[in-house]
């Protein structure tokens, strides 16, 4: 039972960063019908810019995480005025392709900047193990799952109260009667880039320091697109709920299955439960019927 809370705790960590990277994925969706695949590399930049800073440069890790947030926002509101842009009147698989070349470019130009190598953070959390009882817990996993809670409450009521958040609900649910209300849809789309880059690098910066930061932390960008696809594509509670369920299995397929099966089970297991699920609920736990297939 011991191990198995253990587990359980390690994939609720885990899911729940992977719910607020998975955020950004829904976010750029609901605007463009459109999925980012340069997800992942906005995590891996946002985790090497915060290393940057406070390896390098020695800023403290608070302000350093400020400015890699804001680093990232601008650079996700960049991509789309860019990239994007151009393309809004494209069909949605141009719009894809354009993602899919934006990743392999970004991701060059991490590799120039920073190399291969694996590098880790400085120690910024406690080292100092937290026993409850036989379950052992990390400090970086509990200040990781507290953060990516506090996150998700604000963005759920920003979503829901702000005067943003209600523009963007209705850019997503229909853009025409949007712009016949003056909502600006292109400062909703960029400010919707600005938060999924934005997200993405929290994540980042929270796998760097658990895990270190190399070029694998761009199959984030692959794990969470079994995340959304189970959640339902436009749904941001399904987005949050796939989440929690991708990490725990993930962890528990490490914890039991591995040892009997071997490695790559961790990566195996989100598609398919992805697979499963579809065949039942073919938009996804949350999805609404009618979404484009590309």
């Amino acid at each position: 039972m011991t191990f198995f809370l253990q587990m359980l705790i390690t994939g609720v960590v885990v899911g729940s960063i992977y719910s607020l990277v998975a955020l950004g994925f829904v976010l750029i969706y609901k605007a463009s019908d459109a999925l980012n695949f340069a997800n992942g590399e906005f995590v891996l930049i946002g985790s090497y810019i915060c290393l940057t800073l406070v390896a390098v440069y020695k800023i403290p890790f608070l302000i350093a995480f400020v400015l890699t947030l804001v680093f990232n926002a601008l650079l996700g509101m960049a991509v789309e005025k860019v990239v994007l842009r151009p393309l809004t009147n494209a069909p949605v698989i141009s719009v894809i392709m354009a993602t899919i070349g934006l990743a392999s470019l970004l991701g060059g130009i991490v590799h120039m900047i920073w190399g291969h190598q694996t590098k880790s953070f400085p120690p910024i959390f406690s080292s100092e193990l937290i026993r409850i009882g036989d379950i052992i817990i990390s400090p970086i996993y509990m200040w990781s799952f507290i953060i990516v809670m506090i996150l998700l409450a604000i963005f759920t009521l920003f979503f829901k109260f702000s005067k943003m958040g209600l523009a963007m609900r209705a850019v997503a649910d229909d853009q025409m009667a949007a712009l016949s209300m003056g909502i600006s849809v292109k400062s909703v789309y960029a400010i919707t880039w600005g938060i999924a880059a934005l997200v993405a690098a929290v994540g980042g910066i929270l796998l760097g320091n658990i895990n270190g930061v190399d070029a694998s932390m761009t199959v984030i960008g692959l794990t969470v697109l079994p995340v959304v696809i189970l959640g339902g594509l436009d749904s941001i509670p399904g987005a949050i709920v796939g989440g929690f369920i991708i990490g725990i299995l993930q962890s528990l397929s490490v914890g039991y299955l591995q040892p009997i099966i071997g490695g790559g089970i961790k990566e195996v297991i989100p598609f398919i439960v992805v697979i499963i699920i579809l065949m039942i609920k073919p938009y996804g736990l949350f999805g609404k019927g009618g979404i484009e297939r590309v």
